[in-house]
């Protein structure tokens, strides 16, 4: 155990600490559900959760974070304290399982920062999401990419994943762009925005994700020696996001009494893809594969 692999261990560790920390306040510290109506500048008429971690928030937020707080509470967070043990041994399978999972906590408390009403968590997220990107760039720069891609077995799923990236961007553009063209032309509850005041979640996707899946295909088609790494990340974290949407899905069908079947469908799908993947580009890196430093 080198002192770099512990000081990245410690680091992604701390990351899931305070992601599970934070997560905890969310799903304990809802409240007692009181709700106010109020109306917006523009007019929108909607209720607002008015007690607990998240006051001020609209209804179908809190629903939606709740649900999200729990899959980082109860899977991802720990899920990062084991695969710390395993970049503290120095494993490579353990830091690319680590960068897509802080990349999910990256995107999430990122989201969480600009999307909901400041309240006690606002420096938690802040705190959160940066940390959770500067842990990747120290897995990715303590990696040898050369070794890495010379190590790759047969079974790395290059061109499954190359498609399953385009197909993810070209998914996360035919649900936002119709979104962002309803809002845009004044159709606001069409647009969802759910009493918020802009669309983050679109913003997000469409400036992050969308352009992170584009780049690991083109890596992957190019047999460039960051596909391994872009691919561990991407899929990684798909799987867990996938998951999160779905738990934010049943979390708004307990508030509002409907599920939304179609996207939850969908997601269910991609998340059972996306860990088939995950798991087959984590495998296919030959145990013997070691860092440098």
């Amino acid at each position: 155990m080198s002192r770099r692999d512990l000081t990245l261990a410690v680091h992604t560790a701390g990351v899931g600490l305070l992601a599970a920390a934070t997560a905890a306040l969310g799903v304990f510290g809802r409240g007692a559900g009181q709700v106010s109506s109020a109306t917006s500048i523009r007019g929108e008429h909607f209720d607002y959760v008015t007690d607990g971690i998240y006051a001020y928030n609209p209804v179908r937020v809190v629903a939606e974070g709740i649900g999200w707080d729990v899959v980082t509470l109860f899977g991802v967070a720990p899920a990062l304290l084991v695969v710390a043990w395993f970049v503290a041994r120095g494993s490579v399978r353990g830091r690319l399982a680590a960068t897509g999972l802080l990349g999910y906590v990256a995107y999430q408390y990122l989201m969480y920062a600009m999307f909901w009403a400041i309240g006690p968590l606002f420096v938690a997220f802040v705190l959160l999401y940066p940390l959770a990107i500067w842990g990747i760039v120290r897995l990715v720069a303590a990696t040898d990419l050369g070794d890495l891609s010379a190590r790759l077995g047969p079974g790395f799923p290059r061109r499954a994943t190359a498609w399953f990236s385009v197909a993810m961007a070209l998914l996360l553009v035919a649900m936002w762009v119709p979104r962002i063209a309803t809002a845009l032309s004044g159709d606001l509850a069409g647009a969802g925005l759910l009493g918020t005041p802009t669309l983050v979640v679109q913003a997000l996707d469409l400036g992050i994700v969308v352009p992170l899946a584009l780049a690991a295909a083109w890596t992957l088609w190019r047999r460039h020696r960051a596909a391994p790494v872009l691919a561990g990340l991407l899929m990684v974290k798909a799987v867990s996001m996938a998951v999160a949407i779905m738990a934010m899905l049943v979390s708004a069908w307990q508030v509002e009494g409907s599920l939304e079947v179609v996207p939850f469908a969908i997601f269910a799908v991609a998340a059972a893809f996306a860990g088939w993947l995950a798991a087959r580009v984590l495998l296919s890196i030959r145990p013997d594969a070691v860092a440098v430093g």
